[in-house]
């Protein structure tokens, strides 16, 4: 079973899909492990780090030759794979269809780990938790380094500095990620979410939760745990409730995503203004069409005196410890399904048919075909 490691193509994109930790732990299975030259270089790993822990390094085709399995963050491109190989990456199926169509007339069996079900036993295969905690955290980050302000309160012989007030809205494992962050920068943090179930959570955090009460959210998970589309009374009134309270907030982190669908607008033109100049607002669904009107994917932009904060692809910003998670997510998720008889994963119904894509030349999956 030999499984190779490709180099990222995407621009900016500065994660690898295995370290050397990970290739060790593959090789004990009883595979061998190819890495394309210069995979690691962005993550800080050495291709001599990647060959003493036992990987052949080389060119492209040399690392796809082969291979049956091929890791990847996102997606490569389907030229070169060999027939019959699984993909297991990021692959991004909503946005990039005509790729995995691709992947089918390629006749590879195309594997979406973020179509990963949250069940219990799949939450240490689960990339879209392990990305979403370090974006939680570079948020609060790349918020305190636009905010030109102190974060904690402090008390000098020259007066007093306020804590800054930070405002989440989304309270799922980024938006949790981040209101910790910012309690520990010691700022004064809020957090709203639709799921009413979320309270508990922010205020276990030290975080205080502003939420409707008037009109009924959604009183546990959305499907997947990832919340839904809400009703238009509740987006009225959390609008009425959200813009009183974002006036009077420094800083403003956006985390709300509904799989498949363009992100929720949670912020308008009209509440950016109402913030003081100076204030800070990340927008973390900003590749999803963003959260926040005026949201700029891959900038920094000003409006009203207040900075919006796009930036692309958050995790490779801490390409190190993200390569590091995503990569263990990858080998747990196939080492949990290895067969020793057949010296490779085989993997069972439930996590199977819930990540493939493609096979034997055909799109399969269920929320791709219309199926589900």
């Amino acid at each position: 079973m030999k499984i190779a490691v490709l180099r990222e193509t995407a621009p900016g994109e500065a994660r690898v899909a295995a370290t050397p930790e990970t290739v060790k732990k593959f090789i004990a299975l009883g595979a061998t492990i190819a890495v394309e030259a210069g995979a690691g270089e962005h993550a800080s790993i050495a291709d001599a780090a990647f060959a003493e822990a036992g990987a052949s390094v080389g060119d492209r085709a040399a690392t796809l030759s082969g291979a049956e399995i091929v890791l990847g963050v996102q997606g490569p491109a389907p030229e070169g794979l060999p027939r019959g190989a699984w993909v297991a990456a990021g692959l991004n199926p909503f946005s990039e269809r005509a790729r995995v169509d691709a992947y089918a007339a390629a006749g590879v069996e195309a594997l979406a780990m973020e179509f990963m079900p949250r069940i219990t036993r799949a939450q240490s295969m689960d990339i879209l938790s392990s990305q979403s905690n370090l974006s939680g955290y570079k948020a609060v980050l790349d918020a305190a380094a636009e905010y030109g302000r102190a974060f904690p309160m402090m008390m000098t012989a020259a007066g007093t500095v306020s804590a800054a007030r930070v405002f989440v809205m989304g309270v799922g494992v980024a938006g949790l990620q981040a209101i910790a962050t910012a309690r520990r920068l010691g700022a004064q943090v809020s957090a709203t979410d639709v799921r009413a179930a979320t309270k508990e959570q922010i205020l276990s955090l030290g975080a205080k939760p502003i939420f409707v009460e008037a009109v009924k959210g959604i009183e546990g998970e959305g499907t997947g745990g990832y919340a839904t589309e809400m009703s238009d009374e509740y987006k009225v009134a959390q609008a009425e409730l959200v813009s009183s309270h974002i006036a009077k907030q420094d800083i403003v982190i956006t985390t709300a995503l509904i799989p498949g669908r363009p992100a929720p607008r949670l912020v308008s033109d009209a509440q950016v203004a109402s913030m003081r100049p100076g204030s800070v607002i990340v927008d973390l669904a900003v590749e999803q069409g963003g959260n926040v009107e005026g949201a700029v994917a891959g900038e920094v932009v000003v409006r009203h005196g207040v900075k919006i904060v796009g930036h692309r692809n958050v995790p490779s910003r801490l390409a190190a410890d993200a390569s590091a998670l995503f990569a263990r997510n990858l080998f747990n998720f196939l080492s949990a399904f290895w067969d020793k008889e057949a010296g490779r994963p085989v993997l069972d119904a439930e996590i199977g048919d819930a990540i493939r894509l493609t096979k034997d030349g055909q799109v399969v999956n269920p929320r791709l075909t219309g199926a589900a």
